[in-house]
């Protein structure tokens, strides 16, 4: 028999940045009672996204955090003159950008009632915007 859950997950963020909530997923889904099926997570904002990534080495999120702030970096950089949505702040149309550029929404396997993530893999939010955001992360498990 099919089974379906939802809810969300409520973050605070303090800035551009990686934050792990794997450990709020996976005891989320634990809690569903579920062997199998596929968990789901979408996040209901533009200027922010998902990833799955090493949570074993703090160094990857940092690493990665500067990677994009190069590649896109904020309006007031002369490098991005050509950007018109400039009026809610340098950092806007870079985080539309850099959100456009990875997933929003992620899919995660549940095997034998535990997500399949790998051994070093973690589920985090990007947070492209400088300052603090409250987000919003749904979560849709269908499994049996």
């Amino acid at each position: 028999m099919s089974q379906l859950a939802q809810t969300q997950f409520n973050l605070s963020t303090r800035g551009q940045g990686l934050y792990e909530f794997t450990r709020d997923v996976a005891a989320w889904v634990q809690d569903q009672g579920m062997q199998a099926g596929l968990l789901t997570l979408f996040v209901r904002h533009t200027s922010c996204s998902l990833l799955i990534q090493e949570n074993a080495d703090p160094e990857v999120q940092v690493d990665l955090r500067n990677f994009f702030a190069r590649l896109v970096p904020p309006t007031t950089d002369p490098s991005m003159a050509y950007l018109t949505h400039t009026y809610e702040g340098p950092d806007d149309m870079p985080a539309h950008i850099k959100s456009a550029m990875m997933p929003v929404s992620l899919s995660v396997p549940l095997v034998a009632g535990q997500l399949a993530l790998g051994t070093w893999q973690g589920i985090y939010l990007f947070e492209h915007r400088d300052a603090p955001h409250q987000r919003q992360v749904v979560a849709h498990l269908a499994g049996q």
